[in-house]
């Protein structure tokens, strides 16, 4: 009887075993497939990621890194903290990290979001304490530096120039020093060749986070709400990518003085900077892979109206969608009525992507100089000192789009 009774409980301790298993099994199964990372990985829509540079307790930068899971590709957006607009939470003109919390960057992501108009799926903070921790354990970050920099003070800073690679210490000083004679361009343009450098680094490490016990040494030196595997996946991905064909955009304005301070005033109430990200984001859904869609076309920007200096302003537009000016000037007249861009690719979709821009529909298409070199794997037409487009300012032009069309 004793027997009967422990084999029974032997049986039923096996059973409950089994039992636990299996549903551990499925619960493991359900969480794997309903996983938001794995499914946006395995997606077709753009993943937002923001990731801020933090100096004393403000953003030194803040970059949204759009990032395409089926063609392994991404774009950046730079938003300058001295970009100005009306805050949604406080009802003012006011510089953009004005809003900035250590404890909750929420309020910076939301207005980065209404500038941007797009949402951001995660985000992440590199603390300043713990910053060069993090880029001494991916190996320091390597940076072209153009020309030598010496500052004496309370703390010497010596960068070599050329090719150099910043340990933590040096990449800390690297991103914080200002010189009297920086404008507030160049020092956003030295932070994101920093950010470049830095993400290039982190893809360069991706088979040492992949090692356990690194990991579990790196990702909590990271400020992020994401959970675990959400991170671990996220940043797997993004290492496997080629940083040296991303493109770094910018909010790109004039400075005004608003109630004494400058701040940097978007383009056109910001619709520049949304028109660049709805181009970046149609870009990276495009399924086609290769030189063609990474490709940086040329433009030639020639003014045909008396308004002086239109052809220089609406370059500084252009430019802002990264397209390539290699040269501005004046049209043949000063009395064209209309706008017309001049296409010189054959590709009609490269074309109408670009006409978008200032909504231009008069486009004629002119062949290059005879005996010029056609591409077969891209069918894109190559010839020196041609622009792939130039574009012809006529009176319909208001400085923004084509009214006349």
């Amino acid at each position: 009887m004793k027997r009967k009774i422990k084999a029974d409980a032997s049986l039923f301790l096996l059973l409950m075993m089994a039992l636990v298993f299996v549903a551990g099994s499925l619960l493991t199964l359900n969480v794997f497939h309903s996983d938001p990372i794995e499914e946006a990985l395995a997606g077709e829509d753009v993943i937002n990621i923001l990731f801020i540079l933090e100096g004393d307790e403000k953003p030194l930068g803040s970059y949204v890194v759009m990032f395409s899971p089926i063609n392994n590709r991404a774009a950046a957006i730079a938003v300058p903290g001295d970009v100005g607009l009306i805050l949604k939470t406080r009802d003012r003109v006011d510089r953009i990290d004005s809003v900035y919390d250590p404890a909750n960057i929420e309020p910076l992501q939301a207005e980065i979001e209404g500038l941007l108009d797009l949402s951001i799926d995660y985000s992440v903070v590199f603390e300043k304490e713990k910053l060069p921790t993090i880029i001494d354990i991916i190996g320091g970050v390597e940076i072209f530096i153009p020309a030598a920099i010496e500052i004496y003070g309370e703390e010497t800073i010596l960068f070599p120039s050329g090719n150099t690679r910043l340990d933590g210490d040096k990449g800390i000083q690297y991103i914080e020093f200002e010189l009297p004679e920086e404008t507030p361009n160049d020092i956003n343009l030295r932070r994101e060749r920093f950010f470049l450098g830095f993400l290039k680094s982190l893809g360069e490490k991706n088979l040492l986070f992949k090692n356990s016990s690194m990991a579990r040494y790196f990702y909590p030196l990271l400020k992020t709400s994401m959970s675990g595997i959400t991170r671990r996946r996220l940043f797997e991905s993004l290492s496997t990518l080629d940083v040296d064909r991303i493109s770094m955009q910018s909010v790109a304005g004039t400075y005004r003085e608003i109630s004494g301070r400058k701040l940097l005033m978007p383009y056109y109430d910001g619709t520049v900077i949304k028109d660049v990200v709805r181009q970046a984001q149609r870009s990276l859904e495009q399924k086609t892979q290769g030189t063609l869609v990474e490709r940086v076309f040329t433009v030639e920007v020639l003014n045909g109206t008396s308004t002086t200096g239109l052809a220089s302003r609406t370059a500084e537009l252009i430019r802002g969608f990264n397209y390539d000016i290699i040269a501005t000037g004046n049209a043949e007249g000063n009395d064209y009525e209309k706008t017309e861009i001049i296409d010189r690719t054959g590709l009609e979709d490269v074309v109408n992507t670009f006409a978008g821009i200032i909504r231009c529909e008069n486009i004629r298409f002119e062949s290059r100089l005879p005996g010029d070199d056609v591409d077969p794997g891209l069918n894109v037409r190559v010839a020196e000192y041609r622009a792939d487009f130039t574009l012809i300012i006529g009176k319909d032009f208001n400085g923004r789009i084509v009214t006349g069309n």
